[in-house]
């Protein structure tokens, strides 16, 4: 007898078995374990088919099933799910790579499907010409890529460039997963570097614009992580013109989680000088100080965080003071739910009273050094540091010291000279070395 006389009628045999194996599971597939097994043999069977029809039930079945059951599967279940996935059949395709997305949920599953050479297969689907193929395969590498252990494999796949085109699609699902992924590339040094150079940035910047919020904040979030990078400030500014008023129109977004990432964006950016300057120029202020005087934690956060950028400049003490920012930042010096708030308010003022004798008279005026004084013996260490550093600052004034003297400064400083920080300790001395400088009467001193 001849191999094939034997081996087909079988073969097509097995086949019809897992057929009606499978809809009998189906039908019971609240009891059904479908991931181990008979029912993982019948799926596996018509999987490794040679027949379309066949591959396309196990596609939608495995479709079905991890919809809603996801756990931790090992090697057996996923082999099926990535063979369907090179098959040339759209129907399979877009099957397979929903099922494998829906695992890909699954912490220990994402690590596996890397493992096992998933990536190749997402990546030639993602250049299909079929939209719910792309939307699929892109969903999966979305959540492969939350994983951080896959995110350099993912960086060196060659995934970032069919990423950065498809993040331009003009289907709204297949451009939310494409942005998404590349959020979730951004998180460290080198893949943030795979991303520019895959040509991420003008892609980044064009959706800004998206009318979509999820879109909106992928691409903020990311363009802040790349911002962090000194070399990709630099090529932001010689490439983005529009970038930094594109940020400050996102501070008025509807969605309060896109305020807050332009935000943080820009404080990324102003941690160069030419961008300190740009984001007063093109009227940041103005929402910055919205932000400032919110209820919400993390945009009194971000825009706090931001000001203190902006406020390292010279040239932007007056503009700041001007925009109405000492009340609010003064006001902050007590958010006691959040030491880096606090950090951050009493920072600007110290920057905003370097440069300029009108500047630190208006910091006064306002009621920071009453504040300071009344607060400063009960903050955390870290905000003790800063308001003594603050404090020196303004004793920098021969016309100022009198009155700092009269508000009770010495009385909160020379404790704290005795601090456990020896920052809090130095700034403290310094501010009183300031204070005791050029005086007419050392009398609150010897008193």
């Amino acid at each position: 007898r001849s191999r094939n006389g034997l081996y087909e009628p079988l073969l097509q045999e097995n086949e019809r078995e897992a057929v009606a194996d499978l809809l009998q599971f189906l039908e019971n597939r609240t009891e059904t374990n479908f991931f181990e097994g008979d029912p993982l043999r019948a799926l596996s069977t018509l999987a490794f088919s040679d027949n379309v029809d066949l591959q396309r039930s196990a596609a939608l079945a495995f479709a079905e099933i991890t919809e809603k059951d996801v756990k931790a599967v090992d090697r057996d279940t996923l082999e099926p799910v990535l063979f369907l996935l090179q098959s040339h059949d759209v129907e399979v395709q877009r099957a397979a790579s929903a099922a494998l997305g829906n695992l890909a949920v699954n912490t220990d599953n994402k690590l596996l499907i890397v493992k096992l050479g998933g990536l190749e297969p997402l990546i030639r689907q993602m250049l299909s010409p079929n939209v719910e193929v792309q939307c699929n395969a892109v969903g999966c590498i979305t959540n492969l890529a939350t994983h951080d252990e896959n995110k350099t494999k993912i960086a060196k796949s060659g995934a970032l460039v069919p990423l950065t085109r498809l993040a331009r699609s003009k289907d709204m699902r297949v451009q939310r997963n494409a942005t998404g992924a590349l959020l979730n590339m951004t998180h460290s040094d080198e893949n943030r570097q795979q991303l520019v150079n895959a040509g991420a940035i003008p892609v980044l910047v064009s959706l800004l614009s998206s009318p979509d919020t999820d879109v909106q904040y992928y691409c903020t979030t990311a363009l802040s992580n790349i911002a962090v990078d000194s070399a990709n400030r630099k090529k932001l500014a010689q490439t983005e013109p529009k970038l930094v008023n594109a940020l400050i129109g996102l501070m008025d977004s509807t969605s309060l989680k896109v305020q807050c990432q332009a935000a943080l964006a820009l404080r990324n950016l102003a941690s160069d000088e030419r961008y300190q300057l740009e984001i007063v120029r093109s009227r940041g202020l103005t929402p910055l100080l919205r932000l400032l005087q919110s209820t919400f934690l993390p945009l009194i956060l971000s825009s706090v965080a931001c000001i203190r950028n902006i406020s390292i400049h010279p040239l932007n003490e007056s503009p700041i003071i001007d925009a109405g920012f000492l009340d609010p930042l003064i006001d902050l010096l007590a958010y006691e739910e959040n030491e880096e708030i606090q950090c951050h308010a009493i920072s600007t003022l110290r920057n905003l009273a370097a440069s300029s004798e009108r500047n630190k008279k208006a910091i006064v005026e306002a009621g920071a050094v009453e504040r300071v004084c009344s607060l400063v013996l009960n903050v955390p260490l870290s905000v003790q540091s800063e308001m003594t550093a603050c404090v020196a600052v303004l004793a920098l004034s021969d016309d100022l010291k009198p009155r700092l003297l009269q508000l009770g400064a010495l009385y909160v400083l020379i404790p704290l000279t005795d601090s456990q920080s020896v920052e809090v300790q130095g700034n403290s001395a310094a501010a009183i070395g300031n204070l005791s400088s050029k005086i007419q009467s050392y009398q609150p001193f010897i008193s």
